[in-house]
Formats: C-alpha cells, sequence, structure tokens
C-alpha cells in the first residue's frame, strides 16, 4: 500500500496553512517538513495495525496482519484453508430405536445448493446427508496421546476435542 499520496497531501496542507502566516512561517514549515514525514509514516502506520487488529478480532478465523516492504505497509490476509470434510457414515445407519425429530433450518441458497450437490454425488438424498453430516459433527472423538514422552501410552491422560 502506498502511503506517499497521504503524506505528500498532508505537505501540501501544512505548506498551504504556512502561507496564511507569511514568508517567514512558510520557511520555517518546509525546515520542518523534512523531519515530520517519518513521524506521519509511523502514524499512519500505527493506523493502519491499530484497524488490522480490529478487523482481526472480528475474524472468526485467520488474521489480518501489517507488513512493511521497504517503506510502505503491505496488508497481508492470512485464513487458514477449511478442513477436509469427515467422512460421512452410511445412510443405512442404525437409529438405535431412536424418536425422529422434526426441525426447521434457515440456511443461505449456495449453502442448500453445496449440500444439495454433495448429497447428491454420495448417492444420498438431501436429509439423510444432512443427518449424517450432523452425527459426524457430534460424535465424541478421543485420541490417546503420550504426554510423557518416555514410551508407551499412559491410560488415563487423554485428550480430547475435535478432529
Amino acid at each position: 500500500m502506498d502511503i506517499t499520496p497521504y503524506v505528500e497531501s498532508l505537505r501540501q496542507d501544512l505548506l498551504t496553512t504556512a502561507e496564511a502566516g507569511g514568508a517567514e512561517t512558510r520557511a520555517a514549515a518546509e525546515r520542518l517538513l523534512p523531519a515530520l514525514e517519518p513521524a506521519v509514516r509511523l502514524a499512519l502506520m500505527d493506523a493502519l495495525s491499530q484497524a488490522a487488529a480490529e478487523i482481526t478480532s472480528e475474524l472468526p478465523a485467520g488474521a489480518v496482519e501489517v507488513r512493511l516492504r521497504g517503506r510502505e505497509p503491505e496488508l497481508v490476509v492470512d485464513v487458514p484453508a477449511a478442513p477436509a470434510a469427515a467422512p460421512l457414515p452410511p445412510e443405512d445407519e442404525d437409529d438405535g430405536g431412536e424418536t425422529l425429530a422434526r426441525i426447521t433450518v434457515r440456511i443461505p441458497e449456495s449453502v442448500k445448493a453445496r449440500a444439495e450437490e454433495l448429497a447428491a454425488r454420495s448417492g444420498r438424498s438431501l436429509n439423510s446427508w444432512i443427518v449424517g453430516a450432523l452425527r459426524a459433527a457430534t460424535r465424541e472423538r478421543v485420541i490417546d496421546i503420550d504426554l510423557s514422552g518416555t514410551g508407551p501410552r499412559q491410560r488415563g491422560r487423554r485428550m480430547t476435542g475435535w478432529v
């Protein structure tokens, strides 16, 4: 992002304002401007960094960073790639005799179209594909991890969460 036009605009505004004070004021402003430019660039950098931090705090995932390339700031957006979808269980998975419930879900048309496409690709109805996706998303997953680093897995020391 080239901030030179903003620095130059401020420079011109200061010189125009100094004109009102006469030749001596303009000469003083011209002497101050070379020292003022780095401070203006730093202030703009601070403003961009604050904006990036506020945007990052509003993002569900990822970050916005401000980096310097030479004398110019560069905004970098880092959004993690979407994780691969978990395989869906087969359509005829046993309900375990549970009573079925009916719900209404409002979703964007584009999400519905994508879900229909994925359901058709797997040879399933949209309803059974959604049920399978919900089952996969709500199934508890437990992973045993050796936390000691000394050998075989130790029972009782487990981490749980999404995989």
